[in-house]
């Protein structure tokens, strides 16, 4: 991202009006720069590579396609773009096909305007937002391991990457996180860093997804809003 310039911004929706009102959401919050509109895949797709925006904000379901389908090829031409997923839809098989084709974050449209910008800023920034309507689903649809199978694979992170993980699991933000552990936001990004290297993978949704795969749920004493 141009230092300065604001996060370059591509809108992806079929609906006019629902791109219009995410420009002027956008345009009114300050610190992002829309470079572009798209109301198909097609066209999503050519816009990406004439625009080359820092994130994508797409649609999951497009006329011609699927905006995971979109997802897949603009991250194949570019893996630096970032792709968040927005949709009304929170169905299984949109959200895990989203995550396995390399989407940033997926938000339900009916997340408020704070919650929006917030995930755009933390897709640019490397980070990743699941909504936790989207989270859940991810962690009901990867609950068939066997406990001790989620048991090995869990024996080389600590107790705090465990809950730390299962946080992210649920859909808490980095500053969330901090509020449940009593650590700054910075502290948390630095352990998220680490823990994603450690386990292997780039985006938090992934963690996500191989949390909810190995049945790893936060204790109830600890259970609140992300």
């Amino acid at each position: 991202m141009s230092a300065g310039a604001g996060i370059r911004v591509l809108i992806v929706d079929d609906h006019e009006v629902v791109r219009i009102g995410l420009r002027q959401l956008l345009g009114s919050s300050g610190g992002f720069r829309v470079v572009g509109e798209a109301g198909t895949m097609a066209e999503a797709i050519s816009m990406s590579q004439k625009a080359r925006p820092d994130v994508v904000l797409m649609d999951v379901r497009l006329p011609d396609g699927s905006g995971v389908e979109a997802c897949r090829k603009i991250k194949a031409d570019n893996p630096e773009v970032r792709v968040v997923m927005l949709t009304s839809y929170s169905d299984e098989e949109a959200i895990v096909g989203a995550v396995m084709a390399g989407a940033n974050g997926y938000l339900l449209k009916q997340a408020d305007a704070e919650r929006l910008t917030e995930a755009i800023r933390e897709a640019a920034a490397g980070d990743s937002a699941l909504d936790p309507r989207a989270a859940g689903t991810l962690l009901s649809q990867f609950r068939e391991l066997s406990a001790k199978q989620a048991e090995s694979e869990l024996q080389g992170l600590t107790d705090r990457e465990k809950r730390m993980l299962a946080l992210i699991a649920e859909g808490y933000t980095n500053r969330a996180i901090g509020e449940v552990l009593h650590l700054s936001e910075k502290t948390v990004r630095n352990h998220v860093s680490q823990l994603l290297r450690k386990l292997g993978f780039q985006r938090r949704s992934q963690a996500a997804a191989w949390a909810g795969q190995r049945r790893l749920e936060l204790p109830f004493d600890e259970r609140g809003s992300p």
